[in-house]
């Protein structure tokens, strides 16, 4: 298992001072985020709240690494890495965080460069050089900027993980090459994303094999209702009309079909995205639960 976050998870709003103890709690987050195995986490707006020298100060010692591809400091030098690579189940992934576009209002000098260019360059990279199998982009930034990556990536990306609008949940969405993945909001759902990988092309969403599979059946039932009344037609026109829609309903069956069975069009690499809502039915860990309300007591307006 390869656990990842794509940014925003720090501080509850991009402003300074808008809670008490927001800087115990982004520093209480990132060590229970380093304790659950997270391998890295994008830099988004809502982890700069307190700047990139708390970020820097706060992650130092830790296994997770914070990454931008793209944010910068007055000089022009990288304030994180850019991507990292890792191997999980025996397949290479090239990760890359991005931040977004534009000076960053907590730390003087600070900028995020355009994110897109800054994406592909890197994922190129991954790529050719360090020759990784998969290329997951952890994009805190907003969403139409994530949807042009994908529209631009090419084949240098596999996967845009996409925080920053608090969208929530949501369905993978693939723009030629690159599918682009929603991962929930505020922390209160856990994405999971199954992969199989294998050969080469883009990953196949077997989420869509499950809607193709329930549009085939009430299309099916459409088609049937669509015979019978050809059969019943009184007169050339109407069976015209009939056969027409019959052609254009067949049509579309067989569209469907091969959306049902990915393995029939020789697809080896898929995914399916799903989402573990946090809720009541998921037990606490006591001591952390303790650590929490040390921050943030029951019934305060924090809590």
């Amino acid at each position: 298992m390869l656990v990842l976050d794509a940014g925003n998870a720090l501080f509850k709003s991009a402003a300074a001072g808008s809670e008490p103890k927001e800087k115990e709690r982004a520093e209480l987050l990132l060590e229970l985020m380093d304790a659950m195995g997270t391998t890295a986490m994008a830099v988004g707006e809502r982890d700069l709240t307190l700047g990139t020298d708390f970020l820097t100060r706060s992650s130092k010692g830790r296994k997770m690494k914070l990454l931008s591809a793209n944010l910068v400091d007055a000089a022009g030098k990288p304030l994180f890495p850019a991507s990292m690579s890792v191997t999980v189940g025996g397949v290479k992934f090239g990760l890359v965080g991005l931040s977004p576009e534009g000076p960053v209002a907590t730390q003087k000098g600070a900028v995020g460069k355009p994110p897109v260019p800054a994406a592909i360059a890197e994922s190129r990279r991954l790529r050719t050089q360090e020759k990784v199998d998969v290329v997951v982009v952890l994009a805190a930034m907003p969403y139409g900027e994530a949807v042009k990556l994908s529209q631009e990536a090419g084949n240098a990306v596999d996967l845009i993980l996409q925080s920053h609008d608090r969208r929530g949940q949501g369905m993978a969405q693939r723009n030629d090459f690159a599918t682009l993945v929603p991962t929930g909001e505020r922390g209160r759902e856990l994405g999971q994303l199954a992969l199989s990988v294998g050969g080469k092309g883009p990953f196949v969403d077997l989420s869509e094999a499950d809607r193709a599979q329930q549009n085939l059946k009430l299309l099916d039932a459409n088609l049937q209702q669509a015979r019978q009344s050809m059969a019943a037609a009184k007169d050339e026109r109407t069976r015209k009309t009939w056969e027409e829609t019959i052609a254009s309903f067949e049509g579309r069956r067989k569209a469907l079909a091969l959306q049902v069975d990915p393995g029939k069009q020789g697809v080896e690499r898929t995914l399916r995205l799903s989402f573990i809502p946090l809720g009541g039915n998921i037990p606490d860990d006591a001591e952390v639960k303790k650590r929490v309300e040390r921050i943030e007591p029951p019934g305060s307006a924090s809590h």
